[in-house]
């Protein structure tokens, strides 16, 4: 009787320890869940909550605002009746600046003449049918920056090929240039020394240089984290997004593909963004957050979460929360082919 009591002890103990390391992968993946979806979950009620309360009198549009073009403007796609309804439909808005894409460049920084055969007859039409309009040429290229492929700023001579490029469209007779380079990571020498090269000759012509921003570390070091993780650092930090500011007449910043699920979620993304952006944008540059005027669904962009009221909402909170009377500041459209008539009238109703 007594073996068999210690036998039944030495088996119970045996499925005691059994029963114990059971639990521990089960125990190892509630502890991963918990680090990884806490934090998660605090970040979105943080977001939700920045979303909420009233932007207040004069967070409206300041007559600063502006719209990517595509590239039909300017290759024969578009004629004069289109000219005559984008008219119309921007009439009444604060829309002073048209980024018609007028590229892209080479990957040795020069623009072929022939990618832009009817810039003249938008130029003279826009002067003649909305006066007060500049056109500004957007030009861009990917850079070799995680990859083989592509413009290399590294370059001296690349660098000065750009330069040449911006020359040979304001010869064109554009009213400034707007670049859009991708994608540029955070601190990146080469592009602040290509800026201070592009507003020597900008200054030269008194017409604007403007440029397409990342958005702006969301946490401190955030750039430097999801790169070492991915090889694609997603954000700027605030310091390098502040020199780019001060180098440009007009920053615009890229404020959606956020991955924000939620619509909560993604206007109090906004919000912080152009929080983060006006502290370091100097009062004599003009600050523009984008509004996601595309409809797509993929990793970067919810279309049910990206909308223009969120977008919208989110830049008055900002600009409210952080510097109301600001007068250099608005929003930039992106982009006109793929807008919906939804998406004018929620920029009307929210921002005009």
């Amino acid at each position: 009787m007594k073996r068999m009591t210690q036998a039944v002890r030495n088996r119970a103990a045996r499925f005691r320890w059994s029963g114990l390391w059971g639990t521990w992968p089960r125990r190892i993946a509630l502890g991963a869940v918990l680090v990884i979806v806490v934090p998660v979950l605090t970040a979105g009620a943080a977001l939700r909550l920045n979303y909420s309360g009233d932007p207040g009198d004069g967070t409206r549009t300041r007559g600063h605002d502006a719209i990517w073009l595509g590239h039909a403007w300017v290759d024969g796609r578009k004629d004069d009746a289109d000219l005559a309804a984008f008219a119309a439909r921007i009439k009444g808005t604060g829309i002073k600046d048209l980024y018609v894409h007028a590229g892209p460049l080479e990957h040795d920084g020069t623009l072929p003449a022939a990618r832009y055969p009817r810039a003249r007859w938008l130029l003279d039409a826009v002067h003649r049918t909305l006066p007060g309009i500049r056109v500004q040429a957007w030009l861009g290229d990917k850079l070799a920056t995680e990859g083989p492929d592509g413009l290399r700023l590294e370059r001296a001579a690349s660098r000065s090929a750009v330069v040449a490029s911006t020359r040979q469209i304001l010869d064109a007779g554009f009213d400034g240039v707007h670049f859009d380079l991708e994608p540029l990571h955070s601190g990146d020498g080469n592009y602040l020394s290509l800026l201070d090269d592009l507003r020597g000759l900008t200054r030269a012509r008194e017409v604007p240089l403007s440029v397409a921003a990342h958005q702006i570390d969301p946490l401190p070091e955030a750039h430097r984290v999801v790169g070492a993780l991915s090889g694609s650092p997603k954000w700027w930090s605030q310091k390098f997004f502040g020199q780019v500011a001060r180098r440009v007449d007009q920053i615009a910043v890229m404020s959606y593909d956020t991955w924000m699920p939620l619509e909560g979620m993604y206007g109090g993304y906004v919000a912080e963004q152009t929080a983060l952006a006006l502290e370091v944008t100097p009062p004599e540059t003009d600050l523009l957050m984008g509004l996601p005027f595309f409809h797509e669904n993929d990793l970067g962009h919810h279309e049910a979460a990206e909308t223009v009221a969120a977008a919208v909402r989110g830049t008055r909170l900002g600009l409210g929360r952080t510097d109301r009377g600001r007068e250099r500041f608005g929003v930039a459209l992106y982009v006109d082919f793929a807008a919906r008539d939804g998406d004018w009238a929620a920029y009307r109703k929210g921002w005009n």
